[in-house]
Formats: structure tokens, C-alpha cells, sequence
């Protein structure tokens, strides 16, 4: 039996993923080790391997079948635009993918006039205003704090992950509109889909009652 390869977004996505994974009988003990200088991580007895890479290099790993399986965030699926299968949602690191700026600028979403967006998510941002709205923008692209854009006149708007809100409220912004709910998605390579088909369709089975599991008992800690 081939190994299947997993690629994990960093950080917290990582975290999550793994804790999930645990709930299936899915472990990695290498992987809790916090000083390993290892990249790739083995599960012999399963066949399985995982590594951690970058939340934007994970559709691309994926797509070129250098991992089987990836977990990203929606947003990170939508902007790489990456030849691969998403094919779960995991339901946890929820947000928003948002239109942001001053009170004043909701008019000009509103009368569509020409204005200048700053995001660092210049494809979703184009999908949003040309395919969705049908409003000429002009996108620019920033990798740092979005928020200062406005704030300094280099935007009138910017599109955004919103998790609280608090950043915009300080910097006297707001959402004026919401492009899309984003969460972690679970991606697969199409050609692994085909040849591995009964084991990646027994993992997503698993993953999807796990996930289900998980919110049944989150609904009953909130009532």
C-alpha cells in the first residue's frame, strides 16, 4: 500500500486539524514534538505522511500531487484558483471574507462608482466586484495591515478576513459588505481521488461524522 500524503497549513490550522484527525484514530506522535527539525512526519502503521507548509503553498502542493490531501483555509482555495477538489468543511476557523472601509464609502458601493480596493486577496476581490457586482475597481495589492489603506487615502475600501471586527471598529472602519463565509476545507489532488478513491472516500466519511459529532456537542454546550 502507497503512503498518502497530507500537507497542513500552519499554526493554528495545523492544531485543529490534527486534534480532529485524533477523533478518527488518525495520530502522528512526531508531530507533537515542538523542537523536531523534522519536515516530513510518518504514521507507519497507517501509511500515512504529513507535512506543514504555508497556507497559500498547500492548493499548490496539492495540485501538483506532491500531497494527496490538504487543509487550507476557504480563503487560501479561492485566491491560489489551484486545479484540485475541495471536498469537506470542516467547520472550525470561521470568518468572513468582507468589504471593508469608512461609513462614508457605502455609498459608493451603492452608486457602483470607480474605486480603489486594497487587499491581500487581489482574485477574490476581482471575482467579487466584476463577476458578482459588476462594479470597475481598481484592486491594489498589499501584504501588510490592509486596514491603514483607507486610513492613509491610498484606498476607499478594502476586502478582508473580519473574525471580530475589533481591528476595523479601532481604526473607525466597518464591514459594508460580506463576499463570502470562509472555514477550513479539506482539498484533494483529482488523480489521487481516482487511484486511492476508496481510502481518501473512507477518510472524508470518518472526517464527516467527526466534524458533525463536534458541532452536535458544541449546540448542546450552548443550550
Amino acid at each position: 500500500m502507497r503512503y498518502l500524503t497530507f500537507a497542513l497549513g500552519k499554526g493554528r490550522l495545523a492544531k485543529k486539524t490534527l486534534e480532529l484527525f485524533e477523533t478518527i484514530g488518525i495520530t502522528c506522535e512526531e508531530m507533537k514534538d515542538p523542537d523536531s527539525r523534522k519536515l516530513i512526519f510518518v504514521n507507519e502503521e497507517l501509511k500515512l505522511k504529513f507535512f506543514l507548509s504555508k497556507g497559500p503553498d498547500v492548493p499548490t502542493y496539492v495540485e501538483y500531487g506532491a500531497a494527496d490531501i490538504g487543509v487550507v483555509g476557504k480563503d487560501t482555495i479561492m485566491e491560489e484558483q489551484r486545479k484540485i477538489y475541495e471536498v469537506l468543511d470542516l467547520g472550525f476557523g470561521k470568518c468572513r471574507m468582507c468589504v471593508c472601509g469608512p461609513e462614508s464609502a457605502a455609498r459608493l458601493l451603492e452608486h457602483q462608482e470607480l474605486i480603489r480596493v486594497a487587499t491581500k486577496y487581489p482574485n477574490i476581490a476581482k471575482d467579487y466586484f466584476y463577476n458578482q457586482k459588476n462594479q470597475t475597481v481598481e484592486i491594489i495589492k498589499l501584504n501588510g495591515s490592509i486596514e491603514l489603506a483607507p486610513i492613509v487615502g491610498l484606498s476607499e475600501v478594502i476586502v478582508d478576513i473580519v473574525e471580530t471586527g475589533s481591528t476595523l471598529r479601532e481604526n473607525g472602519l466597518m464591514v459594508l459588505e460580506e463576499v463570502c463565509p470562509l472555514s477550513a476545507r479539506v482539498v484533494v489532488n483529482p488523480v489521487s481521488m481516482r487511484m486511492e478513491n476508496e481510502r481518501i472516500a473512507k477518510l472524508l466519511k470518518d472526517l464527516n461524522r467527526a466534524v458533525l459529532e463536534k458541532e452536535r456537542k458544541e449546540k448542546e454546550c450552548e443550550s
